[in-house]
Parts: C-alpha cells; sequence; structure tokens
C-alpha cells in the first residue's frame, strides 16, 4: 500500500474510536489502514440496493403473512359455524 502523504481529520466519539481500534486490532491493521479500508469498500449505491431490496423482501413476505392470517381466520371461523351447528342439534336432542 502507497504511503499517505495527506491527512483526512475525522472527529469521532470515544466509544466509536475504541471500536474502530478494535475493529482494527482484530484485523491485524492499524486504525489509519482499517479506515482506508473500509473507506475504499464503502459503496453508497450498494448500501441503498441492498436496503430496497430488504424493504421488498419486507413487504412480499408481511403480504404472505397477512393472507396467511386471513385464511386461518377464515378457517377458524368456518370450524366455529360448524361447531355451532353440531352443537344445536345436540341441543335439539
Amino acid at each position: 500500500m502507497a504511503t499517505g502523504t495527506e491527512s483526512i481529520p475525522v472527529l469521532v466519539t470515544s466509544v466509536e474510536k475504541e471500536r474502530i481500534a478494535k475493529l482494527a486490532s482484530e484485523s491485524g491493521m492499524s486504525m489509519g489502514e482499517f479506515l482506508r479500508c473500509a473507506a475504499e469498500s464503502f459503496r453508497p449505491e450498494n448500501e441503498t440496493a441492498m436496503l430496497l431490496g430488504l424493504i421488498d423482501q419486507m413487504l412480499e413476505t408481511t403480504a404472505r403473512a397477512s393472507d396467511a392470517i386471513d385464511d386461518a381466520l377464515e378457517f377458524i371461523d368456518a370450524s366455529n359455524r360448524r361447531m355451532d351447528a353440531l352443537d344445536a342439534r345436540r341441543t335439539k336432542k
């Protein structure tokens, strides 16, 4: 990797700095190297596409779950009507 000659001041909280330092250490990198690699690999358009895909999946899954709940409620209503009819016949005897 080329030797850096420019500086980019970035303010972080002490908690963020500790987390970045830990991640860098676990990766066997200096904080600077870790941050350069992270910045180099970040692509906002990829993040947006991924989030939009997740939203689409969530909407599809929610619609399927809602349909399944509606089907279950219809089944329960039909079952309750059958039980009511059986009870009515039983009490007439």
